[in-house]
């Protein structure tokens, strides 16, 4: 697989007023990721609220990902990381699909006892299909926190596919060995929107987040910025984007899919046990939001008529 360079959004997955997944809004989502320089989507994934979904859900949101993939936009499937079985008929499914990649996270109910133990599992889930493999570490939600450099040495040469790490942690000593480990033989893909910048300086070439989707330019101009050699900049667009992180801490999770409403791509809401915003919630939402300068570094629409255009990935706005 060629190396991974730039933005990857992790998409919400688009549910409608019954609840069921919305396909026809992925339609939307992927031409609007193209329009704003976005490199491609993890599907499935945390945001896109894996563990809600059934396993017929996931078949057919890689299905439908899988129509827009191109030569400069990929997409990578979330398998799971609970179930062995279930995880390789998705590996499967994911290759009939002719997704890019697929990612698991470690087991986080029987949790593996050690890194040992993950590799192994990471081996037999690889197996079933020949798509590039990537571990996803968020010790934040599995409760596993094994050293990645370590597990990177357990897997080199025995998993065939293994194509890198979903860095999603703040340990920049094991992350930055990572990225040195064998030459930089593997994307170790960044996964802390909060910290992206910290990330440039130790070597990083791509990230992995979901507020990408919707502030695509801002981080855009970070990457920019720092690759110019413009530090004071690069520092000044990651505060903007730390202050956009706090306005959805302050409001939960759920607040995710109001800052997509925010641009004009409304996902629905969330499934339980995700607590939606109430009217009143939603209101002061829009309120903290509107006393930003969010509408500046926000995403835009693909205006009207640049849709084909749009969907190749040709044709992007400038940062701002």
């Amino acid at each position: 697989m060629k190396r991974i360079e730039g933005l990857i959004t992790a998409p919400f997955t688009p549910f409608g007023v019954s609840g069921d997944v919305e396909f026809a809004m992925v339609d939307r989502l992927q031409e609007f990721y193209k329009y704003n320089g976005i490199r491609g989507v993890f599907i499935c994934g945390t945001t896109g609220e894996s563990s809600a979904l059934t396993f017929g859900e996931k078949a057919a949101l890689f299905e439908r990902w899988g129509r827009y993939r191109t030569d400069d936009f990929m997409v990578i499937g979330f398998l799971g990381g609970t179930s062995v079985g279930e995880c390789r008929q998705l590996a499967a499914e994911a290759h009939n699909c002719g997704l890019d990649a697929v990612a698991v996270t470690a087991p986080y109910y029987f949790k593996p006892t050690g890194v040992q133990e993950l590799a192994r599992f990471c081996a037999e889930v690889a197996d079933a299909s020949p798509l590039p493999f990537f571990y996803y570490h968020i010790p934040s939600f599995t409760g596993v926190r094994f050293n990645m450099y370590e597990l990177l040495g357990l897997v080199d040469g025995e998993i065939p596919t293994f194509a890198g790490i979903k860095y999603t942690y703040e340990d920049m000593m094991d992350y930055q060995r990572c990225l040195e480990y064998g030459g930089g033989r593997y994307d170790i893909l960044w996964g802390r929107d909060e910290m992206l910048l910290s990330a440039l300086v130790v070597g990083a070439r791509s990230a992995v987040g979901s507020t990408y989707g919707y502030t695509a330019p801002l981080y855009r101009g970070i990457m920019e910025a720092y690759a110019a050699g413009d530090i004071t900049t690069a520092r000044h667009l990651q505060l903007k984007a730390t202050d956009y992180i706090a306005l959805l801490q302050k409001y939960g999770g759920s607040a995710g899919k109001a800052f997509m409403r925010a641009v004009g791509m409304d996902c629905g809401g969330y499934r339980l046990p995700v607590r939606n915003l109430d009217a009143a919630g939603e209101a002061a939402f829009e309120r903290d939001l509107a006393a930003t300068d969010f509408r500046e570094y926000c995403s835009r629409r693909v205006p009207a008529g640049l849709g084909a255009v749009a969907a190749t990935g040709r044709k992007q706005p400038a940062n701002f």
